[in-house]
């Protein structure tokens, strides 16, 4: 009798799952995270930065030894850059390692400072005004370099959104912000008022209001006086202006308006193609702190808090938009 023998079946080729695992993802993360905290390590002056907080940073007679300024302003940028709040930054910095290597610290061995600690060193330099000091400092060292001009600049402003809610012990809401209506949509909140520089398109001025006030009402807190060009979306345009500015020679690039009984022409919607061209820099700072930074909202109540969190996101913004032209920054 006979055996039959039956073919084996193939096996099956084994392919490499596409799918990344858990670790190799977190590892991603933290090699992006850390390239990005070296880039802006580099470009930060820290050395300044706590040169301006050195005279009002005082040693207590008693009580624990005072945290290094430089380890309090690396943390300060740390919830610049990723948004935290005082507790949220506390937590962040015994839970990732990308930010004690940033911060050059061990929690297994080194005192982290406190929420408390956080926060009162971030009423310091509200108190002082410091952001603004950080903002300037940067700025006139920008310039130094060639990397900020002043020969234009480009207006534009955006809204961020503020709690509308009452469930506070106020039981109101925040009475210097305002409600405004953009398209069909109504916004509650405050608005960040900035002017940049048409080659880099850096951030040279910054106003801020509650949101319902109109974009133009503060054009000129925004300009340094030098301006041989302004550009800016058709909010700012007005026809006094723009004669005014044609009458001393300079260049009033403002985006023509329509209107219902005055509809723009085939050339006046080419020459506003052209000038959205240049216009759009103003565009990348607000990219930065509202994709980079994801500052979107408003974090504390009041308008004089949130300006000072806005200098300093801008002051760092400025660093990161050129970190690849400016190797260091002393």
């Amino acid at each position: 009798m006979g055996v039959t023998f039956l073919p084996l079946a193939p096996m099956p080729l084994r392919h490499h799952s596409r799918q990344v695992s858990l670790l190799a993802a977190s590892t991603m993360k933290d090699l992006k995270v850390d390239r990005f905290l070296a880039e802006m390590d580099a470009v930060v002056p820290w050395t300044a930065f706590a040169a301006e907080v050195a005279p009002f940073y005082t040693v207590a007679a008693v009580g624990r030894p005072r945290f290094d300024i430089e380890l309090l302003l690396r943390i300060h940028v740390l919830q610049q850059c990723y948004d935290l709040s005082d507790p949220g930054a506390e937590e962040a910095i015994h839970d990732r390692l990308s930010f004690q290597r940033f911060l050059g610290i061990d929690p297994a061995r080194d005192t982290v400072p406190d929420e408390s600690t956080i926060l009162h060193f971030r009423h310091l330099l509200e108190k002082h005004r410091l952001a603004e000091r950080f903002f300037a400092l940067v700025n006139a060292s920008l310039a130094a370099k060639g990397l900020l001009l002043k020969v234009g600049s480009i207006v534009d402003a955006t809204t961020l959104h503020a709690p509308p809610s009452t469930k506070n012990r106020a039981k109101a809401r925040d009475p210097e912000m305002h409600q405004t209506k953009k398209g069909n949509q109504w916004y509650f909140g405050m608005k960040a008022h900035i002017a940049v520089d048409v080659q880099h398109g850096l951030v040279h001025h910054l106003v801020t209001t509650a949101a319902n006030v109109h974009d133009r009402d503060v054009l000129s807190l925004l300009l340094h006086g030098t301006e041989q060009v302004l550009l800016g979306d058709s909010a700012y345009g007005k026809q006094e202006d723009k004669r005014a500015w044609r009458k001393e020679g300079k260049h009033f690039l403002v985006n023509d308006k329509a209107s219902r009984s005055h509809p723009l022409s085939s050339s006046q919607r080419r020459r506003n193609r052209k000038k959205s061209g240049v216009r759009a820099k103003v565009e990348h700072p607000f990219r930065v702190l509202k994709r980079q930074f994801h500052q979107e909202r408003t974090r504390y109540r009041g308008l004089f808090k949130n300006t000072q969190r806005l200098f300093t996101a801008f002051t760092l913004a400025n660093l990161f938009r050129v970190r690849r032209l400016l190797p260091t920054l002393v």
